[in-house]
C-alpha cells in the first residue's frame, strides 16, 4: 500500500525520473512551452516552478543548483530572461492547457507553458 506516500512513479526507477525532469525543464525553459502527457505535465509543474523561485533569489547557492540540474542555454536563458521578469510574482509560473488525446494510444496530452512575464523588467 501507498499511503501518505507523495509523488508519481511514472513507471521509472529514480534516476530515470531525476533525468525526465531535467530535461523537461531544460526544453521548457528553452522553448516557453512543452507538449507531453498531462501525468508528465502534472509532474514537471511542481519542479520546474520551484526551479524558477530559485533562480528569481539570485543567491550563489541557488545558482550553483541550477548550474548543476539545467544545461547551459536553458540555465542562462532562465536566469537572464525569465525569473527577472516574475520579480512582483509569488507562484504560479506555468500553466497546464490539456490539449486533445494522442492518437497511437489515447493518452490524455497537455501543454506546459510559462505565463507571460515582465520583459521590460528582464536584464539586455
Amino acid at each position: 500500500m501507498r499511503h501518505a506516500v507523495a509523488g508519481r512513479k511514472l513507471g521509472r526507477d529514480t534516476n530515470s525520473r531525476r533525468a525526465l525532469l531535467n530535461n523537461l525543464a531544460n526544453s521548457l525553459f528553452l522553448n516557453g512551452q512543452l507538449k507531453t502527457t498531462q501525468a508528465k505535465a502534472k509532474f514537471a509543474r511542481p519542479y520546474v516552478e520551484k526551479l524558477i523561485t530559485m533562480a528569481k533569489r539570485d543567491r550563489l547557492w541557488s545558482n550553483r543548483i541550477l548550474a548543476s540540474t539545467l544545461g547551459k542555454v536553458a540555465f542562462s536563458r532562465l536566469t537572464r530572461d525569465i525569473a527577472p521578469g516574475f520579480g512582483q510574482r509569488n507562484g504560479g509560473y506555468t500553466r497546464i492547457i490539456n490539449l486533445n488525446f494522442r492518437r497511437g494510444d489515447s493518452a490524455p496530452m497537455a501543454k506546459l507553458e510559462i505565463v507571460e512575464w515582465d520583459k521590460s523588467s528582464a536584464k539586455s
